[in-house]
């Protein structure tokens, strides 16, 4: 019977976390759109609405640390607490990216945007988006095969992000004026948050394969770097 009600209780706790990932994956989207469509209000609606998700994030918290202390569990029990708390945290940190990619709305006010700038950026926050509903995905299933299938996606994101930097580099280069740069580093900045959203999504499947197997695994190694690694240990 106790056995039964620790199931229930973790099975929640799960759902809750699923719950967070929800909302933050809602606020990437939110926030790059306010972004693109100079909805200003919008975004500042946005900023403030960041407590809620780091409401959430304290509940997840408080629930899992008293189960632990309360049903002091064992074995993959207890690896499953872990990983909601720190795919919760990596949540939390997702969330903050959105609003300050609304912030940077606000600060943007009205100002034009680089036509190019605006092609890209949905792109690479949809492609994180993707990774990270994946990933929670693979987390509700307990599919390590998934888990581990998702972080070489994060290339795309990766080339995405260097095609924005090589647009506002020449942005800049073109127009080396004050205003004009201070426009480029806050739009350097949202794609830089982009792009550690879908860096925080590869935590989030290691986190996954842990809860699973007890390895504690680097998803994020580049194929070259395994070469190395592979010929330094030999």
């Amino acid at each position: 019977m106790l056995r039964h009600s620790f199931e229930q209780k973790l099975q929640a706790l799960q759902g809750q976390a699923l719950e967070l990932g929800q909302m933050v994956d809602q606020a990437l989207g939110a926030s790059v759109e306010t972004l693109t469509g100079r909805d200003v209000a919008k975004a500042q609606g946005l900023v403030a609405d960041t407590c809620f998700i780091n409401s959430k994030r304290l509940a997840v918290e408080i629930e899992t640390l008293s189960l632990i202390a309360t049903q002091q569990p064992v074995a993959g029990d207890l690896r499953t607490l872990i990983a909601v708390l720190e795919i919760a945290a990596e949540l939390e940190r997702m969330g903050s990216y959105a609003a300050s990619i609304a912030q940077a709305t606000v600060n943007l006010g009205q100002a034009s945007l680089p036509e190019p700038f605006l092609q890209l950026i949905p792109d690479m926050v949809e492609k994180a988006q993707d990774m990270l509903r994946q990933s929670l995905l693979a987390f509700a299933q307990r599919d390590i095969v998934m888990a581990r299938a998702i972080p070489p996606q994060d290339d795309e994101v990766d080339y995405l992000y260097d095609q924005v930097y090589q647009v506002l580099l020449g942005v800049m280069r073109a127009d080396p004026y004050p205003h004009i740069a201070n426009q480029a580093a806050h739009l350097s900045r949202v794609a830089h948050y982009v792009e550690r959203t879908a860096d925080r999504v590869i935590n989030i499947c290691e986190w996954v394969v842990f809860a699973v197997t007890g390895e504690m695994a680097e998803l994020n190694v580049s194929e070259a770097d395994r070469s190395y690694q592979s010929t330094a240990a030999s």
